[in-house]
Order: structure tokens, then sequence, then C-alpha cells
């Protein structure tokens, strides 16, 4: 029996995916709303700072709170992935093919983490934009820091990763797509509170928890990948869409 992993069922699965996504308005809706609900009131609050405030925020990185976007958009999108199939009648034609678990699930996180991680970049890349030309340029100056950046540019696939292994689980799980999303966004907010804590300081950010942070989400990575492979019943799933 052969248990490699085809590239190309992958591509077929990731492709219909993203058919799907262009043709649902909620998940479209999702793209687009949540990340608004994230980046508007940090922006509001740093346009409305002086350059005396520019000191205070070398103590804080409140863009760091943008990688909530990441934290919950993906979730909210993995969410529909095996439930709303079930729910439009098309996951049984596509389980009784010969495609495998690992394939199917991996063809699922990537069409929800490819939207999910370009979403991220692209609001955090207005953002900047935005601070350059409204911002006090001190404030701008002191928010626009390199440090930042690639933390926003390494960690947002990395949380994403996460928030997907934890929707598509419970979506392989619910029989509502709405209760998936909320469960799926409740799951994912103790990375939100830990971003928040970290962005406003009360988690001091260092060098030595960064990587520590990291090592341990993409740890998180693979090990939900596999077992989110292993609590993938086929046999169930055929069932409960019939």
């Amino acid at each position: 029996m052969n248990t490699t992993t085809s590239s190309r069922r992958v591509r077929a699965i990731f492709r219909n995916e993203m058919r799907d996504y262009r043709r649902n308005g909620q998940i479209v809706a999702t793209m687009i709303i949540l990340p608004l609900i994230f980046v508007i009131p940090p922006l509001i609050n740093i346009f409305a700072l002086s350059a005396q405030s520019a000191i205070a925020l070398g103590r804080e990185d409140p863009l760091l709170y943008l990688l909530g976007i990441p934290a919950l958009v993906p979730a909210t999108i993995a969410a529909f992935s095996v439930v709303g199939e079930r729910q439009q009648g098309t996951l049984e034609p596509v389980l009784s093919t010969p495609i495998r678990r690992q394939e199917f699930v991996l063809g699922k996180a990537l069409s929800a983490l490819v939207p999910s991680v370009a979403v991220a970049y692209l609001v955090y890349a207005l953002t900047l934009l935005a601070l350059a030309i409204f911002a006090d340029p001190a404030v701008a100056s002191a928010l626009l820091q390199s440090q930042d950046v690639l933390a926003q540019l390494a960690f947002t696939p990395l949380l994403a990763t996460w928030s997907i292994w934890l929707g598509i689980a419970i979506s392989t799980r619910a029989s509502d797509v709405r209760v998936a999303q909320q469960l799926g966004m409740l799951a994912n907010l103790p990375s939100v509170v830990v971003v928040a804590l970290v962005a406003y300081d009360v988690i001091h950010p260092s060098a030595r928890l960064a990587f520590a942070a990291a090592a341990l989400l993409l740890f998180l990575d693979v090990a939900g990948w596999r077992l989110t492979s292993a609590i993938f019943g086929r046999e169930r799933l055929i069932i409960a869409a019939k």
C-alpha cells in the first residue's frame, strides 16, 4: 500500500476549497470584518498620540496586537472545512475517492492558511503605510521597528497554522457551521490573550521569549497535523453525511 502523500491530490483539494471560498459570502465577510476589528481601535489610539507619547511607546509593541488576526481568522475558515461540505452534500463524494486522510486534511489546511496569511500580511502592510502617512512622525518612528516587523513575518504563519488545526479538528466533530466557527474562535482566544499581553508589555517581550514561543508553536503545528489526521474518521464522516 502506498503511504506517501500525493502533492497532486493535495493541490486538487486546495484548488477546490479556494473556489468554494470565493463563492461563500460568509467566509469572505469574515476575512474582511475580523481584521478591521483588530486594526481600527489601535490605529485610532495611535493617530491621537502626540510626539511626547513616543517615549512611552518604547515599552510597548501595540502593533503586535495585529497577530490576533492570524490567530482568529484562519480558525473561522478552517471550521467551515468539513462541516460546511457535509451540510452542502459534497463531503461524501470527496471521501469516497482514493484520497488519504492526511492529504485531505493537508489540502484543507493549506486552503485556509494561504488566504489567511495573505490577509494578515496585507493588513499589516497597510497599517504601516497608514502610520507613516497619518501618525505623528515621532510616534511612527517609535512603532516602526525592525524587530516588530520580523515578529509579524515569523509568527503570522505559525499562529495561523495552529489556529487552522484547531478549526479543522472542531469541524470534523461539529454538526453546524456557525457552532464550529464559534468554537474555533473560542479555542483560539488564549493565543489572542497572550498576544495582547505581550503587545502591551504585561509580558515583557525579549529575544529569548520570541525563540521559545516560535519553537513551541512549530512543535504544536507539526503535532496538530498528526493529531488532526489521526482523529479524522473517514467512515464516521461518510455515515454522518448521509
